[in-house]
């Protein structure tokens, strides 16, 4: 598997597992270091399961056995304290009477965790071949609610300066609207960190339904986005205790907006060229400039 920490892989699967595959993946998330000091019976007998789910779970994770577990948690630790991004003995978690220094310390470590994360998983072929589509499309929607909303309209924002005929939609009707009008020459994008958000999976099926080439952004490789996906392109995120701190996921997913946008900019050289001549003074033309005081 890539240098991914598998306790993100385990994150990630966890709310697609049920039942007895899903305790296994919370006990481990509990404790990953001691888990690296028992057997798969014993992990069996602590999550009142047994040795043969510990192994269908670690085939469900897409590992190839439990020994492969193993492996990959004693190699995560082992990045862990070695990692110039942070000190191994600062967790994941943000407790409500931690100081405002390791607040700091804990949200840079996840967040410079979940963009390297992703730029070690990056699929470099679904990349190209999404950034072609683009590039030669007649229209691109973007589909994205709620958090993810707003990073279509930054994927909106950052292929329209570059001559993109592209539009964000972060509405469902108006999404549909759109997406029932496209045709085989263009492209859907959809952006959800799981992968469910009905909002954005409905539009998007529609989109494939009228032919056009679907992309999906998203960090759950099995989710029913990136099922509904001609294209996936896949993100991680290193999120702390806080459930809205989810800032990683967020950079992970601009990474790969980002690949794409200049990847995009590097196939569609002159129009790019162009469209970025054409706008670059307009800025300028609206800054505030400051007044110096006599002397």
């Amino acid at each position: 598997m890539p240098p991914t920490d598998v306790t993100t892989l385990i994150r990630t699967e966890l709310p697609r597992l049920a039942g007895s595959l899903r305790k296994v993946g919370e006990l481990i998330l509990e404790d990953p270091a001691a888990v690296t000091h028992v057997s798969a019976a014993e992990l069996g007998r602590r999550t009142g399961t047994s040795q043969a789910t510990v192994t269908r779970f670690c085939r469900a994770i897409g590992l190839d056995s439990y020994q492969h577990l193993l492996i990959e948690l004693a190699q995560e630790r082992g990045r862990g304290e070695v990692s110039e991004w942070g000190t191994a003995e600062i967790g994941p978690d943000i407790h409500p009477d931690d100081d405002l220094e390791r607040v700091v310390q804990v949200v840079g470590s996840a967040d410079l965790r979940a963009v390297q994360q992703t730029i070690d998983r990056i699929d470099l072929d679904a990349l190209e071949r999404a950034a072609q589509a683009v590039a030669r499309a007649r229209r691109v929607d973007v589909y994205g609610v709620g958090g993810s909303g707003a990073v279509a309209q930054e994927t909106e924002t950052r292929l329209f300066r570059i001559g993109c005929s592209v539009r964000g939609w972060t509405e469902v009707h108006a999404a549909a609207t759109s997406a029932a009008l496209l045709t085989p020459a263009d492209v859907a994008v959809g952006i959800s960190q799981s992968g469910a958000t009905r909002e954005t999976i409905e539009p998007f099926e529609l989109a494939k339904e009228r032919g056009a080439t679907t992309v999906a952004v998203t960090a759950d490789s099995r989710s029913p986005l990136a099922r509904a996906a001609d294209i996936r392109l896949i993100s991680s995120s290193s999120e702390t205790s806080f459930p809205t701190s989810i800032v990683g996921a967020r950079h992970s997913v601009l990474v790969l907006i980002d690949c794409l946008y200049v990847r995009v900019a590097q196939l569609s050289y002159q129009r790019a060229s162009a469209s970025l001549a054409l706008t670059d003074h307009i800025a300028g033309q609206h800054a505030v400039k400051s007044r110096r005081s006599r002397p």
